[in-house]
């Protein structure tokens, strides 16, 4: 610890406030505190009692500084707002930023309607929601859409226009407002059982949909008691995919904090109008070893904003110290009374220990999926390093293929797998510029030459500039190199990497038995079907045949978009355009006179007479094809 440090922590205040831990500069850690002496000085006290988390931390700490505020409340907001601002990285950090949707009916207006958004403010208007998703939103939508006849369109009422009805006048699912066939009274009516509906009570909605297809079926009238028996499957449809829950019919969230690993899992369950209308589960890295209820308070520091407010209550796995201070935070974001409890008893503790059942089910499926992950990666390189025999753990593959069509167009490829992951940014392409026709053998020893070579110049570039030698575009040489084909392409390969004086692993997969070709190896290796180790080089090689066929492919279709009036002198790109749009085609131009080329707009009778006196030069087919089969020169990004 530095004197300077020690200093500070010598003449802490007794008062609450915020302090920002620092290493090297940079805001690691944010906290706060009824008292910044006792609480700030625990850190640089040894203890037992730290978390692995804690005393790294502490190890990295150089400095701090510290914020007073007057009290709990205002350290609580400080803190959450500085830790949005910095992102400090041992803090809990909520990464979900997606605004979830809402359904917005606007009762100021004199015809209002029913729209989905994906922000709730405070403009007089009614909020619902929110929902899980946009599909189950439009879902509703649709349900009340075709229940009720309220508008749909955008039209402006109420300048005193009136509009022709549309089909949904026609077909009964509109009362047409905007041709004045409704008052704006009776509209409001209708809305406001659209509103008790979105809030959950459909008993009304079902009761009087059954009653009219009842009358409707007595008086013989089938096609519109078939319209109200629709009505009412929708309904029932998507009610049906709500968990009713007895929980006194309010709004409601219930949280749910559980450790997985080095990362916690918060589980969410939203009940609306008594209804769960959704459970998700959120992943807050590094922050195995906090305790849940640090957790909790963090999360919903961050989840809950303008545009995501919080329920009338919040049920929580785990209470925290500052519960009634977090409540008044929370109550001023919503603007009404927000109230945070732990349930000891009842319906609310069985939906607790349900949001905990949820979580520790997605604990469970992250653990499965980081296991798998980790089979396909790590475990695959590991069994891939002991497959070859290799020295160094292949933390870095490259796949190399070629493509071309008869020796034209000819482009090679290069794919890059870190930690048996795709690195899509450092892929590249190369066009071959020594090899003339269908070799492919050479065509992989010029890639391989021109790769290697442009990487070793520029890693000794950034040595001699002090800079990292791997976090260049080329610098970072692989520890080895999958070539798709046999043993001519790898012993083309090996000869560029031989020529250059490299030691890098290469093999080669040659594609009738998926069999390991190694170098100077009579005998190939077979890896099981099954291996992770096979799976991983056969999407390397997949991935370099990919990634070459597709950038010839697109090269090939430049070349055959080509128009032989790009050779002529005089027609750029505006006038081309406007010579095909007056002609259409090319056999159609080659017929035409110099008058009739003069009929284009903006085309000149000297211009005219170029184009006329180009198309029929005997040499101007043989010059083209000749051009055209020329290969392109590399593109500047490739070396």
């Amino acid at each position: 610890m530095t004197d300077s440090l020690r200093l500070k922590i010598e003449n802490l205040p007794d008062s609450p406030g915020c302090y920002l831990m620092k290493s090297g500069g940079q805001i690691i850690y944010v906290g706060k505190a009824k008292n910044l002496k006792n609480r700030v000085r625990q850190y640089f006290h040894e203890s037992r009692s730290h978390t692995p988390k804690v005393r790294a931390m502490v190890e990295k700490i150089d400095d701090f500084d510290v914020v007073l505020v007057d009290g709990e409340l205002e350290a609580l907001i400080l803190e959450c707002n500085l830790i949005k601002l910095h992102k400090p990285w041992y803090n809990i950090l909520l990464k979900d930023d997606k605004h979830y949707p809402y359904i917005r009916v606007d009762m100021s207006e004199p015809f209002p309607t029913v729209d989905l958004t994906r922000r709730s403010a405070k403009d007089g208007a009614k909020y619902f929601g929110p929902f899980m998703s946009a599909t189950v939103v439009r879902e509703m939508l649709d349900v009340v859409r075709t229940v009720f006849p309220i508008r749909t369109c955008s039209r402006v009422i109420g300048d005193g226009k009136v509009y022709r009805p549309c089909v949904h006048y026609e077909i009964g699912q509109c009362h047409a407002p905007c041709a004045g066939r409704i008052s704006p009274e009776d509209y409001h009516e209708i809305m406001k059982r659209v509103m008790e509906f979105l809030g959950g009570n459909d008993q009304p909605v079902r009761a009087e949909l059954t009653e009219k297809m009842r009358e409707a079926a007595l008086s013989l009238n089938y096609e519109r008691a078939a319209v109200y028996r629709d009505r009412l499957a929708a309904v029932e449809s998507v009610m049906q995919k709500q968990k009713a829950i007895v929980t006194g019919g309010g709004d409601q969230d219930v949280l749910a904090a559980i450790p997985c690993g080095d990362d916690a899992i918060v589980q969410i369950v939203m009940v609306r109008g008594g209804k769960m209308i959704g459970s998700e589960s959120h992943v807050l890295e590094r922050a195995g070893d906090e305790p849940p209820e640090e957790v909790l308070t963090s999360f919903m520091l961050q989840y809950y904003s303008e545009e995501s407010m919080p329920p009338r209550e919040i049920l929580v796995s785990h209470l925290m110290e500052d519960a009634d201070t977090l409540s008044q935070l929370l109550t001023e974001r919503r603007g009404s009374k927000v109230a945070v409890t732990k349930p000891q008893r009842g319906e609310k503790r069985q939906m607790v220990e349900m949001a905990v059942k949820n979580a520790g089910d997605a604990a469970l499926k992250r653990e499965k999926q980081l296991t798998n992950s980790r089979l396909r990666t790590i475990g695959a390189l590991e069994e891939l390093q002991e497959a070859l025999g290799l020295d160094v753990f292949p933390r870095r593959i490259e796949g190399y293929d070629i493509s071309n069509t008869q020796g034209a167009q000819s482009v090679g490829s290069m794919v890059v797998m870190k930690g048996g992951r795709p690195a899509n940014r450092d892929y590249r392409y190369f066009r071959i510029k020594t090899v003339e026709g269908a070799n492919d053998f050479a065509s992989i020893r010029e890639v391989l030459l021109r790769r290697l070579r442009h990487g070793m110049e520029e890693r000794e570039e950034r040595i001699a500039q002090g800079l990292d030698p791997a976090s260049g575009k080329f610098s970072d040489l692989p520890e080895l190199i999958l070539i798709d084909g046999g043993r001519g392409q790898l012993e083309a390969a090996l000869s560029a990497r031989d020529e250059l004086g490299l030691n890098i692993p290469m093999f080669g997969l040659a594609k009738r038995l998926e069999e390991i070709v190694l170098p100077g190896e009579d005998q190939s290796i077979l890896l099981d079907k099954h291996s992770p180790a096979l799976h991983l080089i056969q999407r390397v090689r997949d991935e370099a045949h990919r990634f070459a066929i597709s950038h010839h492919r697109s090269l090939r279709g430049a070349a055959a978009l080509k128009s032989r009036l790009d050779d002529i002198p005089g027609v750029g790109p505006v006038r081309k355009k406007a010579i095909l749009k007056h002609f259409e085609t090319m056999e159609a131009l080659e017929a035409a006179s110099v008058e009739d080329i003069c009929g284009v707009p903006g085309v000149s009778k000297h211009t005219a007479q170029v184009i006329y006196d180009f198309l029929r030069a005997p040499e101007t087919a043989k010059k083209t094809e000749t051009e055209e089969e020329k290969p392109c020169t590399t593109p500047k990004s490739t070396p």
